[in-house]
Formats: structure tokens, C-alpha cells, sequence
């Protein structure tokens, strides 16, 4: 069951696993990253709009972890943030938010019945679980508490973190803290985000932490991967690189393409009910390949243009 890459999974999911403290911790042992600069010419990030006679509507997508020395911000999308009385991401990222999620986190993230999470696993699983903990230079006991959805997305995360990657340098907070005085809005709660991972069955939930953990040598240079055809704003090469990782259906239906289709929905009645521009900021895989949230407004018969 493989999807974790930063560019798929739930913003909330990302905002969560920053306040678990092995995650703290990796930011001080991170090693520095090569500055990447923007390609020359026209490329850059993809950005769309669709718009009616009295409101603008942009599409950008967005990378929920990145290396801070990428220089990716530019003047294209500057010009569109900066037109935007209204900025929407994923979930809403203000501090009282924050405070929420963890709350609601630790409540669908940790067992509360004496459960373990290495109960769960069979001696081989077992013994592949505490090798990848132990590479990773954490105590076998530490992610007892956790369900197996958590800490697979934790191990998803973490190589990523000593690799250079930063949860704070994340693309939706870059655009927030640049959005001025724009009213912000979200698409959907972090505690329905969190509520596809956890109410997915037990069996599954240990099957996504296996594939971490059978994964997590690759996930970096994934993620590079994708990174770079985002910073060339090559949506078709990207939607390539997560389908050769997209192994599970069922959880690519709820992650992405059934929200994407909700998405859509919403830009659909925004257009047709509030003046002006908004911004929209979400992750980049819910912009790429088939069933993307450009496909569902095609469907609309509602035209979106590439601006970059």
C-alpha cells in the first residue's frame, strides 16, 4: 500500500507529524541541502485559473515539505497571491488550528485500550520494523502508543527530514505568510483529513506502515523525483512519478481523486456565488494525471487555463 509522498498526502497529516518529537529532533540533525534554483525561462511551479464575468479563481500546487534553500516563489505567482482577496488551502494553519490538531491527533492517533502497535506485527514484520526504527536512531518502544497509520506516515516523513527536507519551508506556508491582508479560508477540517487515515482497517493500516518501512531507503529520491518535474511545472511528468507509486486504489480514491471531485464542487459554487479572487493552495498531486481536480471541472464544462 504506497502513497507517501509529500505531494499526495493530507496537509494535516504533514502539520501533525511536526509536533511528534522525533520529527522535532530531525531538524537539528538534518544535513544542509543544495540550493535549487528555479529552471530559466517560462517554467516554474504549474498555476491555474478559472474565472466568470466577476471572480478569478487561481490553482496552484504546493510541496507540504521542502528543502528551505529551493527557490521557487516567483513573480508569476507573487502577481496572482498578490491580486487574491481571498487565499484557501487545505485546512486552516493559524496557531489556535495547530492547537486543534494536536488535540484531535493525539485522540485518533494513539491507542487507548493497552494495544500496542509491535502487537500487531508478525515476527518478520516485527523484525523489519525495529531495523528500520533502529537505522533511524529511535528507541524500538517509541511508536508503541501509535496507531499503525501513524507512525507509517512518520517513517515516511523522517528520512525526508535528515535528508534536508523541512516541514517548515512547506509551500502552503510560505503562500500564507506572503498572502498580507487576504482573508483565508480552508477546503476542508484537519480532523476529516485525519479521519482517513484512521478509520482505515487495521489490516490496511499495518500493510501502509509495512510499505514504509520497506520504502523508506527510495521515499527521498521519490520525492526528488517529483520535486524537481513541480519546479519545472511539468504536471504530466509528475502525475507519472506518483502513479508508479500509487499502489493502493482504495486509499488513492479517498486521498485524493474524492476530494479532488469535492473540490471541484466548491470552485464551481464559489464561482457562481462571491465576487472576486481567491488563491487556492493545495498539494500538487490533487493538480496532476487523470481524476485531478482540473479533470472534475472539465466535467463541470468550467474551462481552466494555464497561466504558468
Amino acid at each position: 500500500m504506497k502513497l507517501r509522498s509529500l505531494i499526495c498526502v493530507s496537509a494535516a497529516s504533514i502539520a501533525l507529524l511536526a509536533t511528534t518529537p522525533a520529527l522535532a529532533d530531525a531538524h537539528t540533525e538534518a544535513a544542509p541541502a543544495a540550493q535549487t534554483e528555479l529552471p530559466s525561462g517560462p517554467e516554474g511551479p504549474a498555476l491555474w485559473k478559472v474565472s466568470d464575468e466577476d471572480t478569478t479563481i487561481y490553482l496552484f500546487g504546493t510541496v507540504h515539505a521542502l528543502s528551505p534553500d529551493v527557490m521557487w516563489y516567483d513573480a508569476e505567482i507573487d502577481a496572482a497571491l498578490a491580486s487574491s482577496d481571498t487565499v484557501v488551502t487545505e485546512i486552516r494553519m493559524d496557531p489556535a488550528s495547530q492547537a486543534e490538531l494536536q488535540q484531535i491527533g493525539m485522540q485518533k492517533s494513539m491507542f487507548t485500550d493497552g494495544t500496542t502497535l509491535r502487537s500487531l506485527l508478525d515476527e518478520e514484520q516485527t523484525a523489519a520494523y525495529e531495523g528500520a526504527l533502529t537505522q533511524l536512531g529511535i528507541p524500538a518502544a517509541a511508536f508503541d502508543p501509535l496507531e499503525p497509520w501513524m507512525a507509517g506516515l512518520t517513517l515516511s516523513v523522517l528520512p525526508l527530514l535528515q535528508q534536508g527536507y523541512d516541514l517548515e519551508s512547506g509551500v502552503d506556508k510560505v503562500i500564507l505568510s506572503k498572502a498580507g491582508e487576504a482573508e483565508q479560508e480552508a477546503l476542508e477540517t484537519a480532523e476529516f483529513q485525519l479521519s482517513i487515515f484512521d478509520t482505515l482497517p487495521q489490516d490496511d493500516q499495518v500493510e501502509f506502515l509495512m510499505a514504509a518501512v520497506e520504502g523508506m531507503d527510495e521515499v527521498g529520491a521519490t520525492l526528488d523525483s517529483m520535486v524537481a518535474e513541480w519546479l519545472k511545472g511539468d504536471a504530466d511528468a509528475l502525475a507519472a512519478i506518483m502513479n508508479e507509486n500509487m499502489e493502493d486504489g482504495d486509499l488513492a480514491k479517498a486521498l485524493l481523486y474524492d476530494r479532488n471531485a469535492n473540490w471541484a464542487e466548491w470552485i464551481d459554487a464559489r464561482l457562481d456565488s462571491t465576487p472576486g479572487t481567491v488563491f487556492i493552495a493545495v498539494g500538487a498531486g490533487h493538480l496532476a494525471g487523470d481524476l485531478s481536480v482540473q479533470d472534475y471541472l472539465a466535467q463541470r464544462e468550467i474551462v481552466v487555463t494555464r497561466v504558468q
